[in-house]
């Protein structure tokens, strides 16, 4: 498997392409967002000022410089310009506690912070006690106001001719936490090199004729991804400060989007926002989704409803395992993730670790295990944890280097991967696996159910028995105990669900994936107690 992570012959850094489409396009729209726009030339020039305002301010080649903000022209420019620098960027999330902040920024040893002032109160200004920071430099940046009054000044000081350091295949282009459901969130590392072969990749149409349309936060690889992509090929990005349905659907009319990434929440408030059917959204080429797993019904309703070509992406921002649905081309395999992509290995492992075998023969009898994989685009490490590290990668027999993706699932004999649960979410109920996708995937399919997630909860006779969370659709009539009997009456013995609850909503991350920790959490506590 090539690696132009280490071949500086096959390497060119972002700077470069940027420069690139300045020369070629230099009044072409490269960002856009709300009234306002950054053509290749300016956006060229701005990201050679914040490049060398850093290296003037001390940053080192290596050096991690931290953002902290809403989606805005300026964002862009900063990070670019950190990537200028040859400096690390660190997106952090807005929608984090002040602790947890604190925790990232003394975590990647930040040298700088850019902050957008509206997120609110910085991590040590709040209330939750976080220490004042030390070892950093901060500098407030935006679009409007008094903000980007400062943030100019700071962007446009006098450098003279000061040289931007030459980038490195093996330079970190960025760390990127994860979202820390699972405990104290990791820095995934993301080499240079990697993202301009993951941005060059062939296959999605962006040029320059593109516009991509999107609404997830910077911080994300769900938007940094495509954003990378559209910007190796000299495409417009069309950015949203927040995710509105309405305005979303405004947007792609007015501009003529032509692509976007989004998580399956979004399609659903999409396909239900009144002004759908009245969009005009016929440019559209390739529609993503990815972030979280996508039911069967609903791909079909995109299918009918969205025009162009729809993909499901399947994978980690940890890299190793990448699966593409393209639903059009497969409509007969809506309830799998797809194949894997072009120089991706996909496995199955069991709990030991052992390999298994691959393809199912039989689709009554599918072997089903842990999915392992291997791609050109995985990240390098995590951050200061050698201990997660060496967790998450499994070796073949050959000495490969896999990523394990916790996912149970199983591959049909087309080359499908199905997946069923997290390895930590499986239900043990009277010593039987019960994997609550199964459950979901029949609950969605009752015309009263808009949303659901299947947990396992404490069982004195079982151990553990499956609980189903259901948000109802508006005017549902049906009660719980009629919605638990139907359910049952199409699944397996050892499958049923014991107890159906109504919710409002469902916990959820900002990207719409479902958070079962925080959903199970207090059912464990209570049997603790």
């Amino acid at each position: 498997m090539n690696d132009t992570s280490t071949d500086p012959s096959r390497f060119q850094p972002f700077i470069e392409m940027i420069a690139r489409h300045a020369a070629v396009m230099p009044a072409n729209v490269a960002f856009r967002m709300d009234d306002a726009t950054l053509r290749w030339q300016t956006l060229f020039e701005r990201v050679q000022r914040v490049g060398r305002a850093l290296v003037a301010a001390g940053v080192q080649p290596g050096d991690r410089v931290a953002l902290l903000g809403l989606p805005s022209l300026a964002y862009v420019e900063c990070l670019f310009g950190i990537v200028a620098a040859r400096a690390c960027v660190v997106p952090l999330p807005a929608s984090a506690s002040a602790d947890t902040l604190a925790t990232m920024l003394a975590d990647c040893d930040a040298r700088m912070l850019f902050v957008d002032p509206a997120v609110g109160d910085l991590p040590w200004t709040g209330t939750s006690g976080a220490a004042a920071p030390t070892s950093w430099t901060t500098v407030r940046f935006g679009d409007a106001g008094a903000q980007a009054t400062e943030y100019g000044a700071w962007r446009d000081q006098p450098t003279g001719d000061l040289p931007l350091p030459a980038a490195s295949p093996d330079d970190a282009f960025n760390i990127i936490y994860s979202s820390g459901t699972t405990g104290t969130p990791k820095g995934i590392v993301h080499l240079h090199g990697m993202r301009q072969r993951q941005a060059q990749r062939n296959g999605f149409g962006f040029g320059a004729h593109s516009r991509v349309l999107l609404s997830t936060p910077m911080y994300s690889n769900t938007t940094l991804t495509p954003l990378l992509g559209s910007l190796a090929h000299g495409g417009e990005c069309v950015l949203m400060r927040k995710f509105d349905a309405a305005r979303f659907l405004s947007l792609a009319s007015q501009f003529r989007a032509t692509h976007t990434m989004l998580v399956p929440v979004q399609y659903k408030r999409l396909l239900a926002s009144p002004e759908f059917a009245a969009s005009d959204l016929s440019a559209f080429e390739l529609s993503q989704s990815t972030g979280a797993p996508m039911d069967a019904g609903l791909k079909r309703d995109i299918l009918d409803r969205w025009p162009g070509r729809f993909l499901e992406v399947y994978g980690m921002t940890e890299g190793g395992v990448s699966c593409f649905l393209d639903g059009r081309a497969h409509p007969d395999k809506l309830r799998t993730v797809g194949v894997p992509v072009h120089d991706t290995d996909i496995l199955l492992i069991d709990e030991a670790g052992r390999r298994l075998p691959g393809q199912a023969k039989d689709a009554d009898e599918p072997v089903v295990g842990e999915i392992v994989g291997r791609s050109p685009f995985m990240m390098a490490g995590y951050h200061n944890r050698p201990e997660a590290t060496a967790e998450i990668r499994w070796y073949d027999e050959d000495g490969g280097l896999f990523h394990r993706t916790g996912d149970i699932g199983h591959i049909d004999a087309d080359g499908f991967v199905t997946l069923l649960d997290r390895s930590k979410d499986v239900i043990i109920s009277g010593g039987n696996n019960v994997y609550a996708a199964d459950l979901e995937a029949v609950l969605v399919r009752h015309e009263d159910v808009q949303d659901c997630a299947v947990i396992g909860v404490p069982s004195a006779q079982w151990d553990e028995t499956p609980l189903a969370l259901v948000v109802l659709r508006p005017g549902a009539r049906i009660d719980e105990a009629t919605l638990r009997d139907w359910v049952n009456a199409r699944l397996g013995k050892t499958q049923r669900v014991s107890i159906v609850e109504f919710r409002n909503d469902l916990a959820r991350s900002e990207l719409g994936k479902l958070s079962k920790k925080v959903l199970r959490a207090p059912y464990w506590a209570k049997a603790s107690a």
